[in-house]
């Protein structure tokens, strides 16, 4: 389904050419059948050179020839860049947008017309195609336009659909920070492991190993994490007093008020993109 259409990424970035490496070694995707665009002629070459895709500085060019459009880039320019490629965009083409904190209204109320819009919230293990990824249409997308989606986003990890666009604050503050807490929690077990004789060599690679196992226990037994935590103490054991520290420390309230507190963060940032989206678009039209 996904194998005919022309996708034009627009800005190249890490997490752009994340997306082009994961559309073709997964063969979801042609070479032939993606366009690369971004204002970095030096990022446009290399893409160009070790994925063998078309290229192009020229955004309203790409968003011209294709059917499929992935605004890849920063959520400060995402107005602008959309402006600039509004006269070509309609709904014949599947408008996706990665732009972090950019809400589907706030994309709406820049372009003035109706589009077939989808906003996703992956993370940065796409690099390592790990990604943990959200997917909300707009009210004119299709079922075929979010299968579209998922197909491309599941080439860099997994996807899941929120019926509910509002819930893509929450999706921010878990997943999309969610790796930054992670870093941090191996961080400070390499630093237990150094204090108590490792090197540092050891013990990062075992805190991170660590975590990379329990995550995939968890993903492949379907079993729930109390559970398994369960079957990791024995009474009187090392692990249960570990625990009892942890819990002493607040570790798991710790993190839920890390996810609300990035949550409601993401949603500040929101109303502020609506706000000057909506602003742009207005003195575009006085203009």
């Amino acid at each position: 389904m996904l194998n005919d259409k022309k996708i034009a990424i627009i800005g190249t970035g890490n997490m752009g050419e994340a997306l082009v490496s994961g559309l073709l070694v997964s063969g979801s995707s042609k070479a032939k059948n993606i366009i690369c665009t971004d204002v970095r002629q030096y990022k446009l070459d290399a893409v160009k050179a070790k994925y063998k895709v078309r290229t192009t500085g020229n955004n309203l060019k790409a968003v011209a020839a294709s059917d499929i459009i992935i605004y890849a880039v920063k959520p400060q320019i995402m107005a602008s860049t959309l402006a600039e490629t509004a006269a070509r965009l309609d709904v014949s083409k599947l408008v996706i947008s990665i732009a972090a904190g950019v809400p589907l209204a706030a994309m709406e109320s820049c372009v003035s017309k109706d589009l077939r819009l989808v906003r996703v919230m992956p993370n940065i293990a796409a690099f390592v195609k790990e990604a943990a990824t959200a997917i909300a249409a707009g009210s004119h997308a299709t079922k075929e336009d979010v299968e579209l989606t998922m197909e491309i986003f599941n080439s860099i990890g997994k996807c899941i659909f929120l019926k509910e666009n509002y819930l893509m604050d929450a999706i921010t503050g878990l997943s999309g920070s969610g790796p930054a807490y992670i870093f941090l929690i191996v961080d400070a077990l390499a630093d237990a492991g150094v204090k108590m004789g490792l090197s540092r060599q050891e013990s990062l690679f075992l805190a991170a190993q660590t975590v990379l196992g329990a995550a995939k226990l968890l993903m492949e037994t379907g079993e729930h994490p109390g559970q398994l935590k369960d079957k990791v103490t024995s009474p009187g054991g090392t692990a249960i007093a570990g625990l009892a520290t942890l819990e002493s420390g607040g570790l798991r309230t710790t993190l839920i008020n890390a996810v609300e507190a990035a949550t409601l963060r993401s949603k500040e940032l929101g109303e502020m993109m609506i706000k000057n989206f909506s602003e742009n678009n207005a003195g575009k039209k006085s203009a």
